[in-house]
């Protein structure tokens, strides 16, 4: 009765005591010696250590749902705390640096009517400065809703993929550094998270080109042997005398490309060269369901 009481159900175990109750009784009828007084003995037993069992069950049983409900509750308390951290970011990100992208919209826009006498090659710059800050600012936007959100709505919004590559160089030579780019005619179909982190990867390579070496001639490659797409950015040295935007560097964006590469299951090198310059070479597998490989350093 202790094990069944343990093991089983209450209901499976009133009803082994009730059918060992019956069949105690019975043998006890059946029996020769009927006047010792034992006939209650073995059912009052088997209701003791089925009332032990069941007690010991129960407090197991309640034991575990109380630390489920804690595991539960201390999972929800972290997501609390995420999300909460999450908007917290987003607040500010929208405080500062959204509102800092905003003014300098309006004042590239409004630059040309405000100053008299600009040459067209001054016109076109600050044009250019407006679209790449508009591109910020909705870039940004798509990063707030995706802050602010469980991740599904942001994840939907278009993001840029290899087909802005071209668009990207572009608007990088406008900034005055010279670059070439090489995109292969022939791409395979692309998943979404290796086109998004292509174009991320060719993104930072850029801007870390034009902080640390500014004018440097810049060549940009993206190719794919059926089974893998090679990203490749190279760098000369910075040829123009000017001292670059930035010293040093937090090397964020690396840090950046190697967890966007490590997400997709592909490699990712960087370094300087010998004579010279910068490379970043990614290879992302185009086939979702390879498994993630180590990461060259």
């Amino acid at each position: 009765m202790l094990a069944v009481a343990l093991r089983e159900t209450r209901r499976t175990a009133v009803s082994v005591w009730a059918l060992t109750a019956v069949a105690s009784l019975v043998l006890h009828l059946g029996g020769t010696d009927r006047s010792n007084g034992t006939a209650g003995l073995l059912p009052a037993l088997g209701a003791v250590f089925m009332v032990i069992g069941a007690v010991i069950r129960e407090r197991g049983v309640a034991q575990r749902q109380l630390a489920e409900q804690e595991t539960i509750s201390e999972a929800e308390r972290a997501q609390r705390t995420l999300l909460e951290e999450r908007t917290r970011i987003a607040r500010e990100l929208h405080d500062v640096v959204a509102h800092h992208m905003s003014v300098i919209t309006v004042q590239a826009d409004s630059a040309p009517y405000r100053i008299s006498g600009l040459p067209e090659e001054a016109h076109e710059e600050f044009a250019a400065i407006a679209a790449s800050a508009r591109e910020s600012l909705t870039e940004m936007r798509r990063l707030l809703t995706l802050l602010r959100s469980d991740g599904t709505e942001g994840e939907r919004a278009p993001q840029p993929g290899l087909d802005r590559v071209q668009q990207l160089v572009e608007a990088t030579v406008r900034a005055g550094l010279p670059a070439e780019l090489s995109l292969s005619a022939r791409l395979p179909d692309v998943p979404q998270a290796v086109d998004v982190s292509a174009y991320r990867i060719v993104q930072e390579a850029l801007a870390n080109v034009i902080r640390h070496a500014p004018g440097a001639r810049t060549r940009i490659s993206v190719t794919s042997d059926g089974t893998h797409l090679t990203v490749l950015v190279v760098n000369d040295r910075a040829q123009q005398p000017d001292s670059p935007l930035e010293a040093t560097g937090t090397g964020h964006g690396l840090v950046g490309m190697r967890e966007r590469v490590r997400l997709t299951g592909g490699t990712l090198d960087t370094g300087p060269l010998p004579g010279g310059g910068f490379r970043v070479a990614a290879r992302l597998p185009l086939d979702p369901a390879t498994p993630p490989a180590p990461e060259d350093s």
